[in-house]
């Protein structure tokens, strides 16, 4: 089917509207019609990749209607609405214990161009083929071809346009406290970065009831907006010395950190932040050839646990993990849409213009 797609041409490359061809859903397979897609860091970090085949498909935070789907699909049927996260094998020994988000083929299902076994490419334009699937969808378009185990489906009268960006970004966030970290209430933290993973984080600790709760960032803007949403305390990076002010702030350290900004120093800065016994979950997503640096006896001494957390994090499930958090929307307790912008289609190149000014915390591109 003829489709409308946001695609790159060249790395950092403005995107172009373009009529590219879909293929019919496959077995397993779901065609969804987009809404809205959240627009998140990690596409513009895969975007800045000089390796990666052009033209791609970027986008993997999308919400809409399910058109079609594939043969032995019973999870949905056409007309459902439904959010969509990352693909996941369902077989291997991480799937098998309830941690799909570290799927053992978690690259060769999300990055593998949508590829198909026959060779045959499920994106294609001018009779070249679309990297595309990325990160199991490439919502940058006006429809979708997404596994059934990446849908997760809601009801009809929840706005797809506020949630959406649960696929990923806010459910990072939040699973890196409610998931991988969590703390314990009344437990010290500190969030370095107040985008829209960093302060989904912030709404999460809130919930978790932790106390003192940091936030640091650069953007006066945002740091504003974290202590409207539940931040005890916020440091401008640029006019203070982050550190000191934390081990000032809870006698010696935090008990927990998160990372939501994707910068080596950054991550470097949260290790360091930690009091005795902390634990820093890193969940800003860096280039692939980034490294982290950190004393092993500083974090010897102090008892310290650095963690990686992507997506629902440790023994999250999405389909449990995302309608826990519309609940926590539905109650006030997560309101999202705080962090919003909204863009035209048309328009979305100036949402990864003002996502990369830090102008936009959490773009997010309605369909037409």
């Amino acid at each position: 089917m003829k489709i409308q797609a946001a695609l790159a041409f060249a790395s950092n490359g403005p995107l172009s509207i373009e009529e590219i061809d879909l293929a019919e859903p496959a077995a397993g397979d779901v065609l969804v019609r987009i809404v809205a897609s959240g627009l998140c860091h990690t596409d513009l970090t895969v975007l800045a990749n000089p390796h990666l085949p052009w033209p791609a498909l970027f986008g993997h935070e999308g919400a809409g209607v399910v058109e079609k789907v594939g043969l032995g699909v019973t999870k949905v049927v056409p007309g459902d609405h439904v959010l969509m996260t990352t693909a996941s094998c369902g077989k291997c020994p991480k799937c098998l214990s309830g941690n799909p988000s570290y799927c053992i083929n978690f690259r060769a299902l999300n990055m593998n161009g949508g590829r198909c076994a026959d060779g045959t490419c499920t994106h294609n334009h001018a009779g070249k083929p679309v990297f595309a699937r990325f990160l199991g969808q490439s919502s940058f378009a006006s429809h979708v071809l997404a596994s059934e185990r990446s849908i997760i489906k809601v009801s009809v009268d929840l706005p797809l346009d506020v949630l959406a960006p649960l696929g990923c970004g806010i459910q990072t966030g939040a699973a890196a406290i409610l998931n991988t970290l969590r703390p314990r209430p009344g437990s010290s933290l500190v969030v370095f970065g107040a985008g829209g993973v960093g302060l989904s984080a912030l709404m999460a600790a809130k919930i978790s009831g932790c106390n003192p709760l940091i936030v640091v960032d650069k953007i006066a803007s945002r740091l504003e907006l974290a202590l409207e949403l539940g931040a005890t305390h916020v440091i401008n990076a640029a006019e203070s010395d982050a550190l000191a002010v934390i081990r000032e702030i809870t006698g010696g350290g935090a008990e927990y950190a998160v990372e939501a900004v994707g910068a080596p120093k950054v991550m470097e800065q949260a290790i360091e932040a930690l009091g005795q016994g902390g634990t820093v979950a890193l969940v800003g997503m860096a280039g692939a050839e980034a490294s982290v640096s950190f004393n092993p006896i500083n974090l010897q001494n102090k008892g310290a646990t650095i963690k990686g957390s992507i997506m629902a994090g440790e023994n999250g499930l999405p389909e449990l993990f995302i309608p826990q958090l519309i609940e926590y929307w539905k109650q006030g307790l997560l309101p999202v849409e705080k962090m919003i912008r909204y863009y035209d289609f048309e328009q979305i190149n100036d949402a990864i213009h003002d996502a990369h000014d830090g102008s936009a915390i959490k773009p997010v591109i309605r369909m037409p």
